[in-house]
């Protein structure tokens, strides 16, 4: 599997008179891992939003394969994976009956028993979501999201409520993904983590892009 193009051209996107992302320009290669830094507020989750077509840009342009997202958002969504702070699960459903729902309306899903061992979690493991941990929320959600076989798979704050065994899973979890050529787009307040996954970065402050390389250079790694 080949991940697609990213092309951001320029994005902004303001609530109200304040511009949470204020002209950001990046591209991403099919198959590579980005992750995205920067402190609360500083634009973060709003960029991902927009790559995932939740929010409309005010201005800019994103393409993916040199197709305008949001104009053929109904055509392309398939091909994009995200992981919000909202994991979208049913908390009364199990983790295998979320998948099983979601599954019924997908043209070629993967396996639900497959990707929930795939993510540490127990199939046949019948407890509703709202009682399971906040770690264990986080990988439903992330076998959620592999179900529809995304090609872009957008993260935001992917390591967080997990413990350290947790993290390690996910990151070989992500490892894997990556080596198959799915395209990655993290944010993240542990660059030294998603650096073990991505090659390419950049930090984000007040909406804007401050600093942009290697991820193995990235200030959070290298300090």
């Amino acid at each position: 599997m080949t991940g697609p193009a990213l092309e951001v051209d320029r994005l902004a996107r303001r609530y109200g008179p304040r511009w949470a992302v204020a002209g950001v320009s990046f591209s991403v290669q099919p198959g590579e891992a980005w992750m995205i830094t920067g402190a609360n507020g500083s634009g973060k989750s709003t960029l991902l939003k927009c790559l995932a077509t939740a929010l409309q840009p005010h201005q800019g342009q994103i393409r993916l394969d040199g197709r305008d997202l949001w104009a053929e958002r109904d055509a392309l969504r398939p091909r994009v994976g995200w992981l919000p702070h909202q994991l979208q699960l049913y908390e009364d459903l199990s983790p295998l009956e979320n998948l099983r729902f979601l599954a019924r309306f997908l043209t070629d899903p993967e396996s639900p028993e497959t990707l929930l061992a795939r993510v540490g979690l127990d199939p046949r493991r019948a407890d509703p979501v709202k009682a399971l941990s906040a770690g264990m929320r986080r990988r439903a959600a992330l076998a959620r999201l592999l179900l529809k076989r995304p090609g872009l798979i957008l993260l935001d704050e992917p390591f967080s409520a997990l413990d350290p065994a947790g993290r390690d899973l996910l990151l070989g979890l992500l490892q894997g993904l990556h080596a198959e050529g799915r395209t990655l787009v993290l944010a993240t307040h542990l660059p030294q983590t998603a650096a073990l996954v991505c090659s390419r970065a950049f930090h984000l402050d007040a909406g804007r892009i401050t600093w942009s390389g290697a991820a193995d250079q990235h200030p959070g790694v290298t300090e």
